[in-house]
């Protein structure tokens, strides 16, 4: 699981508030530095410490400007998600704060796995996407339940197997960079910790609660 941020209370909701792009990419060993220009994102009530989700990774802003936001990321972080190289476009969303709107669902900016993309194909006015989840994550996944894809919130329509389909309107397409998506392509996928939480209860009745 890749996790960059250290507090454990930083949450978000999968509604992206901009679209970024990697300025800067600074190779430090196995890790890397990335200016990220912040697209509309408002920064003004950003400080050096906090936390942003850059394609559903929570990151810590390490140096600001009015425009700009720099990050570090680690090697694991790097190996466990997809989305960072120089120039590409980024989804953005600040750290959600008590008195926000929870208008997707809670999301911890924790990457369970990348999950490839098997179709993307116009139907009507909205896309009808198709992602192939990791078996690890896969079970996780129900239909109507909610699933982070690249930081969007979204809701899961139907199920197969390791496979799972979206539905996205335009205005998802227009406000993230899921506009770009093709077959092959692949995503960072967060599943809905709620799940983990029921399989932790059932596991931990089967074992310890046999009485």
């Amino acid at each position: 699981m890749a996790q960059q941020a250290s507090r454990s209370l930083i949450m978000f909701t999968g509604i992206i508030q901009a679209i970024g792009r990697i300025h800067d990419y600074e190779t430090r060993g196995a890790d890397a530095r990335m200016t990220i220009e912040a697209g509309g994102l408002d920064l003004s009530d950003v400080a050096q410490g906090d936390s942003i989700a850059v394609n559903g990774v929570c990151l810590t802003a390490i140096a600001l400007t009015p425009a700009t936001f720099t990050v570090d990321v680690s090697a694991e972080t790097l190996r466990c998600t997809e989305g960072f190289s120089p120039d590409a476009e980024v989804n953005l969303e600040k750290a959600l704060r008590a008195s926000d709107r929870l208008g997707g669902h809670i999301v911890s900016g924790h990457v369970d796995g990348v999950g490839g993309v098997t179709q993307f194909e116009q139907q009507g006015e909205s896309h009808f996407v198709e992602i192939e989840a990791p078996g690890s994550i896969a079970r996780y996944i129900a239909a109507k339940g909610s699933i982070t894809v690249s930081g969007v919130s979204l809701t899961v329509n139907q199920v197969s197997g390791n496979r799972f389909t979206l539905n996205l309107i335009p205005h998802t397409l227009t406000q993230t960079t899921l506009k770009h998506l093709v077959p092959g392509k692949r995503v960072n996928l967060e599943i809905d910790m709620i799940a983990r939480y029921v399989e932790r209860l059932t596991t931990y009745t089967q074992i310890y609660d046999k009485d």
